[in-house]
Order: structure tokens, then sequence, then C-alpha cells
């Protein structure tokens, strides 16, 4: 075992000693170490029930002839972050966790781990670490909120409260409704009720095979989910005892499995910088072309919001990932999970509750899947874009440009109400060195929507956008402006072509005058100069790769 190199032989007297100081018997020492991974935190609602988790997760590996041990990792909150200064730390968070829980698992030799977590960037942080350690790993997703309730209807957070902020500004809800929503909207513990980000990821953490059936949408309140915690701490015992490692789960055949099920949900556009991340630590070979060719062989089977009305709550009584799974199986690849079955397996036992929510190969809500990539003269590099949240009418948009060097100049203008129908709202230097941190643009996209110009206004950045985005928003767009990307060259009025359907975003400037700007051209200052922020700028690689750390700069 790993551990013995901290607790075998004469030489580890002085180690043996502060473990003994933690508590543990000399019976017990014998026993694999488990490192159990906790982003437990009072601030972020879902991951506050956690220290409930913890205890499952180490009553499990005891059951199983582990001993655990619980160690602390951040946590952020995307939605609280949203909209200032704070989301540029949400993106970057996400090569802390990872380098954190290399840290903690190397220094004390753990034999194996389970992973806690459910928030957007703590997942696939953590699916970073494990595919890096590469030791024994089960990842535990806390899981979605409820959905609440207000005057009859169900609410959901990105929809019942960004975007009735724009409701109100447009004089559509008064101050009394509004207040009744931002109460009503999230009413407890868990991951924000739509295919989310969180959501997205927890649920393509199960596809890759980290997590055990039925844990991407297990609700965070339920019993289902302690039992998924407990039943991971034996399981994590068990694949240290056959040396079964993250590499052997998170193969190129499982990344293709996420990809094809990302699709068929209608998944958030941050998916794709997450997978590309973690397959560059598992060494597999992954590319955005590889998520366009299967985005347009896959259709959209689940329409949960922000782009459908549905819910993860609904997804769930429909029968989980594992239903879908099962609409999926003659598409998918039989890859081993670390539940001890195959995914073909566990699609094979499942069974589909609800036909509309989960919807078969042959009745999809639409016949590509909910993700797109754009290549033009605008994104050489590629962009992304929630294709599924996107209404047919605006699938393809022309329109002039109105530039802005950061996400607050775009919603005073919105705000002002001086975005017009047919605009192309232009959000630039808010890439993953501009900004730095590639923030999130949920703030003007749900101001676009709540103002009711969603199909009439597109918005373009270099930045990101939430799994709570809809309308035509297209993220990522790269080489970003601050690393002299044609974004950084436009200037308002220019002529913005975007083509969804045929997977292209272009910018209508002669190439004399893109030579005569390119030489005119001057990088803004860089916004951030101390700090983590300033080193993440200076070693961060582009939107194309996964916004990952460079190893050699």
């Amino acid at each position: 075992m790993r551990s013995d190199s901290v607790k075998n032989g004469i030489e580890r007297t002085p180690h043996r000693a502060l473990l003994y100081a933690t508590g543990i018997s000399p019976s017990a020492i014998k026993k694999p170490f488990i490192g159990v991974a906790s982003s437990f935190s009072d601030i972020v609602p879902g991951h506050t029930t956690m220290r409930d988790i913890e205890r499952f997760v180490e009553r499990g590996v005891e059951a199983g002839g582990g001993y655990p041990f619980v160690f602390g990792i951040p946590s952020i909150c995307d939605g609280i972050a949203m909209g200032h200064s704070g989301m540029k730390y949400s993106l970057p968070l996400r090569e802390l966790i990872a380098d954190s829980i290399e840290s903690v698992a190397n220094a004390h030799c753990f034999d194996g781990l389970v992973l806690i977590t459910n928030c957007d960037k703590i997942t696939p942080g953590m699916l970073m670490a494990a595919a890096r350690l590469n030791i024994p790993s089960v990842v535990v997703t806390v899981g979605p909120m409820l959905s609440g309730r207000y005057s009859g209807r169900r609410l959901s957070y990105v929809r019942d409260s960004f975007e009735a902020v724009g409701r109100f500004k447009k004089g559509e809800i008064d101050e009394e409704e509004l207040s009744h929503l931002e109460i009503e909207a999230c009413p407890g513990t868990g991951s924000c009720q739509g295919l989310y980000t969180a959501n997205t990821m927890a649920c393509l953490t199960e596809v890759l095979g980290m997590s055990l059936p039925g844990s991407g949408s297990a609700l965070a309140v339920s019993a289902k989910k302690r039992r998924i915690a407990y039943e991971s701490g034996i399981r994590v015992v068990e694949l240290v005892r056959n040396n079964i490692c993250p590499r052997d789960i998170m193969t190129r055949s499982s990344f293709e499995n996420a990809i094809k099920v990302d699709m068929a949900l209608g998944g958030s556009t941050n998916t794709v910088l997450h997978l590309l991340a973690i397959s560059k630590e598992a060494e597999v070979d992954l590319s955005l072309k590889d998520f366009d060719e299967i985005g347009r062989k896959v259709p959209h089977l689940v329409n949960l919001r922000p782009g459908g009305d549905y819910f993860m709550e609904d997804l769930e009584w429909a029968g989980g990932i594992p239903a879908l799974l099962k609409s999926m199986q003659n598409v998918l690849s039989d890859c081993l999970t670390v539940s001890g079955k195959s995914i073909l397996d566990i699609a094979k036992k499942a069974t589909i509750y609800d036909q509309d929510v989960i919807r078969s190969w042959d009745n999809p809500y639409e016949r590509e899947g909910g993700l797109a990539v754009l290549f033009g003269s605008l994104a050489p590099e590629g962009a992304i874009v929630k294709r599924s949240a996107v209404a047919d009418s605006v699938k393809k948009f022309r329109g002039r440009a109105r530039v802005f060097n950061q996400e607050e100049e775009a919603v005073k203008a919105l705000f002002d109400k001086k975005i017009k129908p047919g605009e192309v709202i232009v959000i630039r230097y808010e890439g993953p060195r501009g900004g730095p941190g590639m923030r999130e643009m949920l703030s003007p996209t749900a101001t676009v929507v709540g103002m009711g110009l969603s199909n009439s206004v597109a918005l373009i950045t270099d930045g990101r956008f939430s799994g709570g985005t809809r309308g035509p928003c297209i993220g990522h767009i790269c080489p970003e402006a601050a690393a002299g990307g044609p974004i950084g060259l436009l200037e308002d009025g220019d002529v913005i072509i975007i083509d969804i359907p045929d997977r292209k975003i272009d910018v209508e400037i002669p190439e004399s005058e893109i030579k005569k700007r390119r030489e005119k051209w001057q990088p803004l200052p860089t916004k951030v100069k101390t700090g983590y922020l300033a080193r993440y700028a200076a070693l961060v690689g582009p939107a194309s790769e996964g916004a990952s750390l460079k190893k050699n700069r």
C-alpha cells in the first residue's frame, strides 16, 4: 500500500507517533488509508450538508475495512460570486483544488480517495486531481436542490432570480413579487435546480464512471444520497484492494460517452472546458472537434431548464442518468465504472419512468445535440454555444456590434436601455488571461432575457456563460482579446454573422481593414498585477484547450 511509506518499519516510529496523536488505534493503522476530500462550506448552498455526507462516507470506509481521514478543500458559490470581481476566482479555483488534493494525498501517502463535491468548478477540479494522482478514487456529488414554490408554480434559481431582475427593470413584475422570488427560488441545500454547470458535471461524472449509479441526479435532501455516500466509502476500499485506478476508468471511450450524454442532456457550455482539462490530466487526447463531431450525431433527449421547463428533480423521478443511458445504449461504449459494473450493464438494468423527460433516440427534442462548436473569422480556434437554449428564429443572426471591454459596461448599457434589437453585444477582455479568470456572464445574459431581448439580441464574449444562460450567446471565443484574437479588433457597428446550424461565426471586415486595425492594436493593461490571479494569468492556456495551467512556462 502507498500508506506503508508513512507507517511501516522502525524508521517510521516518529510518523506513527503523530498518526496515533490523531486517535487512530494500533489495530487500525494496518488498514488502507483513505483520504476524504470534503469541500464543505457554510456559504455555498450546494455544500452546506457535506458534514452529513462525510459521516456516511466515513462509515462506509470503516465498513469496507479502510481508515478515513477527512481533509478540507475550498469552494466558491458561482451565484454569489457572479457579476462582480469575485467571479474572476471561480475558474482559477479549479486549478487550486486539483493542486490541493494532489498535495495532501501525496504528502500523506493515501491509498485511495473519496472526493465529496457538488458545485461548479469543484467537481472538475477533483476529477483533475483523481486523473493526475491515478490512485483509486470515488466521487460523491451531493446533488441538486428541490425546486422553489411561489403562487402555485415551481421556481428555479436562474429564471426566478437573475432573470427576474431584468423583468423588474422592464416593469413586468413589482418589488413585492421580486422579494417573494428571492426568498422562495432556492428553498434549501443542493446545487441549483436546472441543468447548469454543477448538475451537468455531476451527471457526466457518473457517465465517466467515477461515481456510483444514480449519484448525478439523487437529490441533496434524499436518504438515497446518504446511501450512495456510504456505498462509495465501501467501494473505494475495494478499488484499493483491486488496484483499479481513475485512468483505468477515464479512458478515451468513457470521455466519448460523457460527450454523447452531454449532448443528449443539452448541458452547460462549461463542460467543454472541464472535460478538456480532465482529459489532459488523464493523458487522453480530446479536442473541440470531438465535441462538434459528436454533437452533430447525438440528438437532444432531455430538455431541462434553462432551455426547457423540466427540473433536475424531474430527471431523478424519470430514472436519472441510468435511464438516459438506457435510451442511448446503442451508441455508448461499454466502459468500466467505480461501481464494478460496466456502463452498459447499468443501462440495461435501468427503467425509464417518464418518456417525455427522457426521450427515446427516435423521438428527440432536436436531431442534434445541445452544444455546438463554432469556427470562423471571429473565432479561428473555436467558440461554444448552448444551441438547445437558442430559439430557432435566432439560430442564424446578423447584427451590428456594440463593443464593451468588460461585463459591467454591458450590464449598465442594458439597464439604461441602450441596447437595441438587432445588435450583437460584444464583451471582451474577459478571457482566461484577459479577465483574468474567464468570468461567467450570467448577469448580462439573464438581463437580456428578463428585458425581453433574448430573441432579438445576440451576445458574444471571450469569457464564459453560466449553465443557466439561454438565447444566442456565444462564449469561449478563441483566441481571446488579450491574446490578440480578432474579437479584440472589433469596433461598434461591425457586422457580425452567427450561423449555429452551419457552425460559423464571422465578422464582415475587409482583410485590408483587419490588417490596418491589427497594426494599431494594443492590449489593455493587465487588470490584476498581484496575488494568485496574476500568477494564473501568466500561466493559463487558451479556452480551446480547457483553460488549464500550462505545465511549463
